[in-house]
């Protein structure tokens, strides 16, 4: 009997230790530190196109393809598969590897597009700018993603 008991207790305690690592944490209250994301360095804006056939893309309308192994991120920072995306058009920062292909890509909405996209970088301050502005972005997606369900 004394068996049985024992391992009764343990399949309770695994049983509510799964339950308690399933529930999802606390909203953070407004007063309460929390971590602050910092958007990537040496990304640019750009409208892409995914074709039927995914590897094969459109940057701002010039042919081009994704990097074997491309990181692609949405909105609440988790990876998108390639295959998800056929067929879309998608305002995106992105990054490309040594190679020259499209490597990382960060999906936005088009007002996030639009306050990151319009910004000239055709001189040092505007690239400040650009970064203060994509820094904005990435705050404020902390700030709503706790609304988020």
């Amino acid at each position: 009997m004394n068996r049985w008991t024992r391992l009764l207790l343990l399949a309770c305690a695994w049983a509510a230790a799964s339950a308690f690592a399933q529930q999802p944490p606390p909203p953070l209250s407004p007063g309460q530190p929390s971590l602050r994301r910092e958007a990537p360095r040496d990304v640019k804006p750009a409208v892409i196109t995914v074709s039927a056939t995914p590897p094969i893309i459109l940057v701002d309308g010039v042919a081009d393809r994704f990097s074997p192994g491309a990181r692609i991120r949405d909105r609440n920072n988790m990876l998108v598969l390639t295959g998800q995306l056929a067929g879309k058009t998608l305002y995106t920062v992105y990054r490309r590897d040594a190679s020259g292909m499209v490597h990382e890509v960060w999906l936005l909405n088009q007002e996030e597009y639009a306050k990151v996209g319009g910004v000239s970088t055709g001189d040092p301050q505007g690239y400040l700018r650009f970064y203060e502005l994509l820094n904005l972005v990435w705050s404020a997606r902390h700030l709503i993603s706790p609304l988020i369900p």
